[in-house]
């Protein structure tokens, strides 16, 4: 019973039209899924991924009308995103107007989201036919995702004993899954982070569907507070927070986007779970056009 990478990071935008400009025209990132935050139907939730809706190739944003984050520990601090070859980092590299230090781009979307881009040749998903960006440099899913936190050792604990994440040589590292890393960086300095627009909600991590009901009870079993299962329709979660207080997702894969609608036409339209279904006409009037 192990993760097998991750499955989707979630961040926070106040702008959902210029986020679907920006996450779509400028990284050229399909919108798989357009539906809403299953807790507070006002917002959106936007779902960016490759041409197949991959787990493991999504950020998602919710919509709130949030001032900025201010940045500090106890944070998501910056997420990776992967691209196939040095090849498509130099292109990246001329079309974000940004620098390639010690083998990766790091930039910042217009709200503030701190982004970076890392070669990975063996990455597991598929080019979206209608994007701006050529497939051979398409970005492939998440990468590297940072934490900072204030206590490394709390949540390095956590990682291990729970999550069955290894450390590495070097010790801001952990591994788990198909080569995905977390990374831990420790800053005792940092007053605490405010979450906002620009900032990162929470990081999920994928499980196989089969092994979700071993995952609740094994954060029952070791005693770790959690949500309980949770059935999101497209997928079923679990919700914890680790010591330092980030929110953790567990995930599955199944049932994916299509179970609602077909691949050739996701995002297309408001997808909303059965649940939500009723309350459409009253959902869609409190919504902006992208």
């Amino acid at each position: 019973m192990k993760l097998t990478g991750y499955h989707h990071l979630t961040a926070i935008t106040a702008d959902a039209p210029g986020n679907f400009r920006y996450y779509t025209e400028i990284l050229g990132l399909r919108l798989v899924k357009k539906t809403v935050n299953q807790d507070d139907t006002s917002a959106y939730h936007l779902f960016y991924a490759d041409g197949k809706a991959t787990p493991g190739t999504d950020i998602t944003f919710f919509d709130w009308p949030a001032p900025p984050e201010r940045r500090g520990t106890s944070s998501i601090s910056r997420t990776g995103l992967r691209v196939p070859s040095a090849d498509s980092l130099s292109y990246w590299s001329e079309r974000l107007q940004r620098p390639i230090q010690n083998g990766i781009i790091e930039f910042e979307d217009p709200e503030g989201q701190r982004l970076s881009l890392h070669v990975d040749p063996n990455p597991e998903s598929t080019p979206w036919s209608d994007s701006p960006v050529p497939p051979k440099h398409q970005i492939s899913g998440l990468g590297p995702i940072q934490l900072t936190v204030p206590r490394r050792e709390r949540t390095a604990k956590v990682l291990q004993s729970v999550l069955g994440m290894t450390s590495s040589a070097n010790p801001e590292i952990f591994h788990f899954g198909t080569n995905a890393e977390l990374h831990l960086k420790e800053d005792r300095q940092l007053q605490p982070a405010r979450q906002g627009a620009g900032a990162v909600h929470h990081v999920a991590f994928r499980i196989p569907d089969a092994d979700y009901d071993a995952w609740a009870d094994r954060l029952a079993t070791l005693g770790m507070p959690s949500s309980g299962p949770v059935d999101r329709f497209y997928f079923r979660s679990l919700y914890f927070r680790e010591p330092n207080g980030i929110l953790f997702e567990i995930a599955t894969d199944g049932p994916g986007f299509t179970a609602d609608e077909p691949l050739e036409s996701l995002g297309k339209h408001l997808a909303l779970p059965p649940f939500l279904e009723p309350q459409r006409a009253q959902i869609e009037a409190g919504l902006k056009p992208l």
